[in-house]
């Protein structure tokens, strides 16, 4: 969610909005609380705060258009009432400090997921652009994991370092997400994931969500749809259909595929696996069905 922007009208800047949701046939999406990682803790917590108020404040203008989504059953009830759902996640720890309260009272307010970096190593673990304080997760890494998991905030690893990505697969009960990666196979760049990550977050139930940065895609300014449908493809070939889904990480990336200026472009990727062979099944599970599984599995009390 860009600050300042009115996501009830058809904006020209900004990948995301309401009318663009709609066109789109998107019935719900994430709005992430992303903090820089040159911010301190207190500011980054500060700024998640100030985003998450923006998020409340367009759930009560927009009411009659979007509800807040806190479960899986959320998701499924607002779309029977023909709202689109809001969830909310959390990019880059940062904002929890060293403190499990907070990691408490966010999921309180709402976040379903937290990334646990973003591209600069933070209290909890090393991330992917840096990689140089922990070794992976930190003491309060591993705890933070066992709370998410205890709480019901799907832990996840777009972000993070080698290191971290195995200490987590390691430590978590519950499956995780990379929601927004593509496979280092076939674009060298360390925010990727390598067929080994892949198969072993498949193997403990987790998905991989496909990014629709260039830079991630091609490690090129320049991508394509067509990329988007290699890297999903290959992601299905590792790692099984049951999981790779869609994190397009618009509003949080300056480029985008050309015919995927926005998120009312998404259509085009549905149209391109169908054409490819996927079946209306296969693609249900990229499109939402595998992340409501995660989303339901970890916020089960079982």
């Amino acid at each position: 969610m860009i600050k300042g922007l009115d996501i009830g009208i058809d904006n020209k800047d900004g990948h995301v909005d309401i009318p663009k949701l709609a066109a789109g046939g998107v019935d719900a999406a994430f709005f992430a609380l992303y903090t820089s990682a040159e911010l301190s803790p207190e500011a980054a917590t500060s700024r998640a705060l100030e985003m998450l108020a923006s998020i409340y404040d367009a759930l009560g203008k927009y009411g009659d258009r979007i509800a807040l989504a806190l479960t899986p059953d959320d998701v499924l009830a607002n779309k029977a009432n023909k709202l689109i759902s809001i969830l909310i996640g959390m990019e880059n720890g940062a904002p929890v400090q060293k403190s499990m309260s907070l990691l408490r009272l966010f999921h309180r307010m709402g976040v379903r997921y937290m990334t646990l970096t973003h591209n600069g190593d933070n209290e909890i673990a090393d991330a992917a652009m840096e990689g140089k304080r922990w070794g992976g997760l930190s003491p309060f890494g591993r705890d933070v994991v066992s709370e998410m998991n205890r709480l019901g905030i799907i832990v996840d690893v777009a972000h993070v370092s080698d290191g971290t990505f195995s200490d987590v697969l390691d430590c978590s009960k519950k499956p995780v997400l990379s929601t927004h990666s593509c496979c280092r196979a076939l674009a060298n760049h360390p925010r990727n994931m390598t067929d080994e990550m892949i198969r072993r977050m498949a193997d403990k139930g987790g998905v991989i969500q496909i990014n629709f940065y260039p830079y991630f895609l091609t490690t090129t300014v320049q991508a394509s749809v067509e990329d988007v449908i290699r890297h999903i493809d290959h992601a299905v070939k590792v790692g099984g259909i049951e999981h790779v889904g869609i994190g397009t990480d618009f509003d949080g990336i300056e480029v985008t595929p050309v015919g995927l200026e926005n998120v009312s472009k998404l259509p085009v990727v549905f149209d391109q696996l169908s054409e490819k062979g996927y079946s209306d099944d296969q693609i249900e599970k990229i499109a939402s069905g595998n992340f409501l599984r995660v989303f339901r599995e970890v916020t089960s009390q079982s």
